[in-house]
């Protein structure tokens, strides 16, 4: 006759000698003291049932032991499933999506893979010891009050001529929403990437930017000022006069134009055309990046005038390096010049012909959109050769001349008056 204790028989199971009946789902008790665990989770993806087993030996081994560790095995089971890992550091995460982006192709210029650099080497020691859950709003809200602070007071310099000497350095609050435009880029990636519940960054403000063009500083010269800036140029650096020109006559970036080739397998000049092809781009450096800053090739057909200026720069480059580079607008090594290659020539021309403003190169992309209005030319036509992708780029680099607006004003007042003149007989004679 069989005992009453038929739930307490042992037998082998998994290579262990247990009870035949489970104490509870998923626990048995060992022979000896102690407890075997089990849990079964399903991968909802494939259907397939996963297990995960756990043994706990001892006398001293109480149910409640065995309970708590089934329910870390089954934590550990649908995380296992879910894909889940221990989640890096910011500093980690932000160096891995720098690295991607290079890779990919979206960091293209050196220009911007230095900017990405300089910025993490602000960012990483405020944020790199969090992990990216960790991350809150109010952490990048302090920060981006010190910034503020640095604005306002400098900031400390990095620089390695200046280690230990706790100078401070200008900021600009350009320079620092940049910082902040980069911020936000990674708290977005790395919150889509690792499914977070929020993203810190994006509540983040910029922070305010005073005006940069003023009804003094405009950084555009009048149409009636162009000329004379030129005829001064020509006189006193004859070596910037055709690239001057060309920038204000079709207000293509210095960039854009540094990086133009006059000749060789694949020339941008096209002489029995008569046009030039906008394809290419000087960031940094002697580097060279295969496309524009708005990624749009251009072919703008240029008029008699500017193809004699061209020309007559061409051939009269002298011998040496200059007269062999295929470049239209080489350096005296026969490279690429420099970015700050007409500051310089800019500053003294202005001083020479009195003028108490200030102007930088992009002036001529600005003065390029004041003259075609001034000449009447469509604003499709003005996009087409400056390169601005949309009307609001456009406005930006715009400057509304005094003539303009008053000439605008005065066809308003006349509108207004000539109906005022036309209702007048109808009430006489009603």
């Amino acid at each position: 006759m069989r005992s009453s204790g038929v739930s307490s028989q042992w037998v082998m199971r998994w290579r262990y000698e247990m009870a035949a009946k489970a104490t509870r789902h998923g626990i048995w008790r060992l022979r000896g003291g102690g407890f075997f665990v089990r849990v079964r989770v399903t991968d909802p993806r494939t259907g397939k049932e996963n297990q995960l087993t756990r043994v706990l030996k001892g006398e001293a081994v109480a149910l409640r032991d065995a309970l708590r560790v089934q329910d870390q095995l089954r934590s550990e089971a649908r995380d296992h499933l879910a894909g889940r890992r221990s989640l890096p550091l910011w500093s980690e995460y932000a160096a891995s999506l720098f690295e991607a982006k290079v890779t990919e192709g979206k960091l293209k210029s050196g220009k911007s893979r230095e900017r990405w650099g300089n910025t993490l080497a602000r960012l990483v020691p405020a944020f790199g010891r969090f992990r990216v859950d960790e991350l809150r709003y109010a952490d990048l809200v302090g920060w981006r009050d010190q910034v503020a602070i640095w604005i306002r007071n400098g900031m400390p310099s990095m620089r390695k001529q200046d280690a230990g000497k706790n100078r401070l350095v200008k900021l600009s609050p350009v320079t620092a929403n940049g910082w902040i435009s980069i911020l936000k880029v990674i708290c977005t990636a790395m919150t889509k990437h690792y499914e977070l519940q929020r993203d810190p960054g994006r509540a983040i403000e910029y922070l305010a930017v005073p005006r940069i063009y003023t009804r003094e500083q405009p950084n555009s010269l009048a149409p009636a000022q162009v000329g004379a800036f030129l005829d001064k140029m020509k006189e006193r650096y004859p070596q910037h006069y055709a690239m001057t020109f060309l920038g204000f006559a079709i207000g293509a970036r210095p960039s854009t134009l540094r990086p133009l080739r006059r000749r060789g397998p694949e020339p941008d000049v096209l002489w029995d055309d008569s046009a030039i092809l906008l394809r290419r781009s000087n960031p940094l450096r002697q580097e060279i990046v295969d496309q524009t800053k708005t990624a749009l090739d251009q072919e703008i057909p240029l008029p008699a005038a500017v193809m004699r200026v061209l020309r007559k720069h061409a051939d009269t480059l002298p011998p040496g390096p200059m007269a062999d580079s295929d470049l239209l607008f080489p350096a005296i090594t026969g490279g690429m010049r420099t970015r700050s290659v007409l500051d310089k020539p800019f500053r003294r021309v202005l001083k020479t012909l009195g003028w108490k403003v200030r102007l930088t190169p992009k002036a001529m992309r600005r003065t390029f959109q004041d003259l075609a209005r001034e000449a009447e030319v469509h604003d499709f036509v003005a996009r087409a050769i400056s390169g601005h992708a949309t009307e609001r780029m456009q406005r930006h680099y715009s400057t509304a001349q005094r003539e303009e607006m008053r000439t605008a004003v005065g066809k308003v007042i006349s509108l207004a008056t000539a109906r005022t003149e036309r209702a007048r007989p109808a009430r006489g004679r009603a």
